[in-house]
């Protein structure tokens, strides 16, 4: 028998007896089960590994699936729907399957890193594309040492540097939405913005720096605020710069649905957006359309960070040699009816 003929031919019992376990044991780490220690699935999971063994699935030759599994955080925005409808376009065009998975819907995994990883293999996923989801990098790591595909879109963690990541260009966006504001004549505006440790709105906040302080104008720190890409950070925000002996004239959120809470807490304060208060988003979605009044937003190629995301896995897949970890996709600012010149009404 060729060397190379043997893993495909080992024997739960083989695995159990290089590891120094029972076979009852070595089955349980096969089969996802949580009643194994810590340190004996490692062990198991790395004999596994090392060996090469194979699943009975996986040794009847069933056919290999062209099947992504997109990860999300929720699905209750219209910034993760244009990305899934991007995905989405580009599987059908590439006869991909995508399969959904929205981690904050589930219960506390049951899985760990490794099981996750090996369970993708076994379900015949081809990779697999995350968005807006907190993947820590043990799990992301053993996807990657056991090669499945992997794109990053807007992360709220850092990702390992190595990983394949897809994004708009935030700092330029930024820094267009406030050129904006200080072109109208603002001078005292606000950041809202995202979670601290996500790197597209620490982007964006940096971008948006740069632009006040090439104007000659601090940064008061009472001005910027950092919370979830939620309406609720929005609204809190908004009653906490309404506080300040000194609120600003304008205001940029660092997303649509931020922005949204913002005009929705305005209307509550009888505050007038824009003769009161400016206000510009992040994101373009189609909310920042249909708001009252409708909302200037940076707009982001979400459909096309989708498909762009889709093709990187497929590039992966081929084998193909690719020079760029990061494609990072054009913004472009769009002016509609929540922002305009201050005046000497407004809020002081």
């Amino acid at each position: 028998m060729a060397p190379e003929d043997q893993p495909s031919k080992m024997t739960l019992s083989a695995v159990a007896q290089e590891v120094g376990v029972s076979v009852p044991t070595v089955s349980k780490v096969v089969n996802g089960r949580a009643d194994v220690a810590q340190g004996t699935r490692m062990r198991v999971l790395e004999a596994l590994q090392r060996t090469g063994y194979k699943t009975p699935l996986q040794r009847k030759g069933k056919p290999v699936q062209r099947t992504v599994e997109a990860v999300f955080d929720s699905l209750n925005s219209a910034y993760n729907m244009e990305i899934l409808n991007g995905v989405m376009e580009q599987a059908n065009v590439s006869g991909m399957e995508v399969v959904l998975s929205v981690t904050g819907l589930q219960a506390p995994p049951s899985l760990g890193p490794e099981e996750r990883a090996q369970r993708m293999i076994d379900e015949g996923r081809s990779g697999m594309i995350v968005v807006t989801s907190a993947f820590g990098a043990t799990q992301l790591e053993a996807f990657q040492r056991r090669q499945i595909p992997i794109v990053v879109i807007d992360p709220l963690n850092p990702p390992p540097s190595n990983l394949f990541s897809v994004g708009a260009s935030n700092w330029a966006g930024g820094k267009a939405a406030a050129m904006h504001l200080l072109e109208l004549g603002h001078r005292r505006i606000a950041f809202i913005g995202g979670p601290d440790t996500a790197e597209c709105s620490q982007a964006r906040l940096h971008g948006y720096m740069a632009a006040l302080m090439a104007e000659g104008i601090t940064v008061e720190h009472e001005y910027v605020s950092a919370g979830k890409f939620r309406p609720e950070n929005g609204a809190a925000a908004f009653k906490a710069l309404l506080a300040l002996e000194d609120p600003p004239t304008a205001i940029f959120a660092g997303s649509d649905s931020i922005a949204l809470g913002v005009l929705a807490e305005a209307r509550r304060q009888d505050v007038r957006i824009p003769e009161e208060m400016s206000l510009v988003g992040f994101d373009g979605t189609y909310q920042a359309e249909e708001s009252i009044p409708p909302l200037t937003s940076v707009s982001q190629p979400l459909q096309e960070i989708g498909r762009s995301a889709l093709n990187f896995i497929l590039r992966q897949m081929q084998g193909e040699e690719i020079d760029s970890r990061r494609v990072e996709l054009a913004t472009h600012l769009v002016v509609r009816e929540s922002t305009a010149p201050p005046r000497a009404t407004a809020l002081r």
